[in-house]
């Protein structure tokens, strides 16, 4: 172990390697910090500020009922398809619905918690001043284009009002699923515009 003996246990700085022979690139605490520097806040669940936030917690709870649901159904779908040669009939629409219901739920949460995929080979490259404008940049780039699906899903709720349009089994109106895109796009337009590069 090349740390110094004087710094705290778990504490790595570049060029020390641990007991496993791992090379820390940056500073940090623990493996969270593992090639990222201090700054960077740990993403371990409920340590994140927002995280513990009502709203956060509520949109949590309703994509963890919406995967029960479709686990529910495709488990009923299943025993009743292959056990009792009896498939419930409206499975395959239910799991549609309740699939795009959950994507779109979870699209808020993912955005708060910088979830999405980002590619930055080259961004190491630029000081750090410069890393946080592109950041920030990508972040405006990314709310256009939220706040783009979010008024053509209102419009398409619109049409779909307008035209009556339900699902083929259940006779579900479309037209709430539309809206409930719309917002979630709108919501995640409006956190991916405010929220800080880190």
């Amino acid at each position: 172990m090349t740390r110094p003996p004087d710094r705290k246990p778990g504490r790595f700085l570049p060029g020390d390697v641990d007991e496993e022979g791992t090379s820390w690139s940056r500073g940090g605490t623990g493996p969270a910090a593992l090639n990222q520097p201090e700054d960077v806040p740990d993403h371990i669940p409920g340590r994140v500020p927002h995280q513990r936030r009502t709203d956060y917690r509520v949109l949590s709870l309703i994509a963890a009922v919406l995967i029960a649901v479709m686990i529910g159904v495709t488990c009923v779908d299943v025993v009743g398809r292959y056990l009792l040669n009896a498939p419930f009939g409206p499975a395959y629409e239910l799991t549609q619905l309740a699939l795009a219901a959950l994507v779109f739920i979870a699209l808020p949460l993912t955005t708060a918690d910088g979830g999405h995929v980002e590619v930055d080979l080259a961004l190491h490259l630029f000081r750090r001043r410069i890393q946080r404008l592109l950041g920030r940049l990508a972040g405006w780039v990314s709310a256009v284009v939220l706040a783009y699906f979010a008024w053509r899903m209102v419009l398409l709720g619109l049409n779909q009002i307008g035209d009556g349009a339900r699902t083929a089994d259940l006779g579900l109106p479309l037209a709430p699923l539309a809206f409930l895109a719309a917002a979630s796009c709108g919501l995640s337009a409006i956190i991916m515009a405010v929220r800080s590069p880190e």
